[in-house]
């Protein structure tokens, strides 16, 4: 069998119009923008209007990524969609997107990983093509985390936003492309950061609905701990198997959940802040799309150049974590 090297041809992403500001939080519930910004480093995020629908976004993202590719739908193989809010409980929002698309020749489907859905998406897809079954893959991150976030708790309100991202990855040469992953979970954490109600153990009711279950519960502080351990590490495994040091990184693309678990991750590894690309004052954590969103203005605003090694890493629910190390 005749093993292909993966790598990213083309990214594009998607958000809202509308702007929720630290400001009109500060009407909402009992904060402060200067609360929100020096613990966060949030400033606002985007929020989707009524009616819109993660498939909406997602499909935008995903022809944005097949123009910067250069690639047709008619070309794309495989449609893998990481999410947490798909449009429904089931058809998956991949055959959603595959549809609007017109990607006739596509499979598709759903991932769950939380915040690390689009690292895992990213390493199945690579996957498929090194293996030589799929020639070009779609892999899309994409999240309208406002759906399920309880805008009376102001623990958590303040970090959601909307928006998705998506690439494009297909055979590529020898000396660029995908070079090493890193995957992990702990179960054991499920608890930290979760949505208690909608699914089978606590199906929707009216009381699940009258005690606000179907949205986010996060435990902050050990959420935190746990954030800036699996970072570093997840990063520093993934560069490792590269074959590289922490010296050959030219940018490294993080989830962006809270500016002070990236510093700290970086201050834990030594790599300069001025190779991380930080955008979550506009965005907000946006799950899944939080990571192809970065890496889609990174490479459009010329941060990430051709032949650059570019780290990617998160984290998320389930307790899950992932790297990947790329060369663009």
């Amino acid at each position: 069998m005749t093993l292909h090297r993966a790598g990213i041809l083309g990214t594009g992403s998607a958000v809202p119009e509308t702007i929720l500001s630290n400001q009109d939080l500060e009407n909402m519930v009992e904060t402060t923008d200067e609360w929100i910004v020096s613990r966060t480093g949030i400033r606002e995020r985007r929020i989707a209007k009524p009616g819109e629908a993660t498939s909406d976004y997602a499909a935008s993202a995903a022809e944005r990524a097949l123009a910067a590719a250069g690639l047709s739908a008619d070309e794309i193989e495989l449609i893998l969609c990481a999410t947490i809010t798909p449009d429904m409980l089931f058809p998956a929002t991949a055959c959603i997107v595959q549809d609007r698309l017109g990607a006739t020749k596509a499979a598709a489907y759903d991932l769950s990983a939380a915040c690390t859905g689009f690292i895992y998406g990213l390493a199945t897809a690579s996957a498929f093509v090194e293996s030589g079954m799929y020639k070009n893959v779609l892999v899309i991150g994409a999240d309208l985390v406002s759906r399920i976030t309880d805008y009376t708790d102001r623990a958590t309100c303040v970090l959601f936003g909307d928006g998705a991202g998506a690439v494009v990855v297909g055979r590529v040469s020898e000396d660029k492309g995908i070079l090493a992953f890193d995957l992990g979970s702990d179960g054991s954490g499920a608890k930290n950061l979760y949505v208690p109600a909608g699914g089978s153990l606590n199906p929707a009711t009216s009381e699940t609905v009258e005690q606000r279950l179907h949205f986010i519960r996060m435990g902050g502080r050990d959420t935190f701990k746990f954030a800036v351990k699996a970072m570093s590490s997840s990063m520093e495994r993934a560069i490792a198997s590269a074959g590289l040091s922490l010296s050959d990184v030219d940018v490294l693309v993080p989830h962006q959940a809270n500016v002070r678990i990236i510093e700290a991750a970086c201050e834990r590894t030594g790599l300069p802040l001025d190779k991380v690309i930080i955008n979550i004052d506009k965005y907000g954590n946006t799950s899944a799309a939080s990571i192809p969103i970065a890496l889609d203005e990174a490479v459009r605003s010329g941060r990430i150049h051709p032949s650059d090694v570019c780290v990617c890493v998160g984290f998320g629910g389930g307790l899950t974590w992932g790297a990947a190390a790329i060369r663009m």
